[in-house]
């Protein structure tokens, strides 16, 4: 039997449980990581107003002092570490994983969310351009967040994607109309897969999974694909007995015979 028309081309889905080795991880979103956990882990902190005097006299530059100083901060550790392969670590080899928030915001230092003709337009773009050849040159993994949002030149945003290796979108349901939305009532948001990396090849993967969605819990971010309810009519989609009981007497001697009724077709 055929529910709906918009599910005939999908792949069909296990109907049996997966194992949680196989797919998906679990995290309890209400725990903390201990203290004494963070202090025995070797990590590294940047923090911009610490880096930048007010005194300092920048010379001029295509990037923004923010982005200079930490692309320095990240090439010194990348040396120093060996993580670039011309100092070896002594002990078992690991990555560098390197986590940046916000980039592109006015806490950087750049102004592409103030205004659409921003004086460092290129400023972000040359910052990745940098920080992508770092990280091809090392045993370095990167996540950043951009506030795409708060962007209003779209071009950048383009420009952005294509650099980056995957690319994902997180939309939330907050002061949309897609909150009051039967549709969505059940989730806080949407997940768009915009690139997926592809080896070898110059072209990106394109995701086949369109519909993904995201609801938050106490302790759980739990990502589903988006199904349609079974009915999302708040009222009876037939007329009531009145309505029809009004027709009838507006009704012609003929049964096809056309009548000034309420409705658009009487019989």
């Amino acid at each position: 039997m055929k529910i709906a028309w918009r599910y005939q081309l999908l792949p069909k889905m296990e109907a049996g449980p997966v194992s949680s080795s196989k797919f998906g991880h679990y995290y309890d979103a209400s725990k903390k990581i201990p203290r004494e956990l963070i202090e025995a882990s070797k990590w590294h902190g940047f923090f911009l107003p610490e880096k930048i005097s007010s005194t300092l006299n920048e010379e001029p530059c295509s990037l923004t002092p923010g982005y200079i100083k930490l692309l320095q901060f990240i090439q010194k550790i990348i040396y120093e570490e060996g993580f670039d392969g011309s100092n070896p670590q002594k002990k078992q080899k690991n990555i560098l994983r390197i986590a940046i928030q916000s980039l592109g915001s006015p806490l950087w230092g750049d102004d592409v969310c103030c205004t659409e003709n921003c004086d460092n337009s290129h400023s972000l773009t040359k910052f990745l351009y940098i920080l992508r050849g770092l990280l091809r040159t090392s045993l370095s993994a990167c996540l950043i967040t951009v506030p795409t949002h708060l962007i209003q030149n779209k071009a950048i945003i383009a420009r952005i994607t294509n650099l980056s290796d995957t690319v994902i979108h997180l939309e939330s349901f907050i002061g949309s109309n897609r909150e009051t939305n039967p549709l969505y009532k059940d989730y806080h948001g949407l997940i768009h897969i915009r690139q997926i990396p592809r080896l070898n090849n110059l072209m990106c993967d394109v995701s086949d999974v369109k519909d993904l969605a995201f609801k938050l819990k106490r302790k759980l971010f739990i990502i589903e694909r988006l199904h349609l309810p079974p009915d999302l009519s708040d009222t009876v989609s037939r007329s009531s007995k009145p309505d029809l009981a009004d027709s009838t007497k507006l009704l012609g001697p003929g049964c096809g015979t056309m009548a000034g009724g309420k409705k658009h077709l009487d019989f």
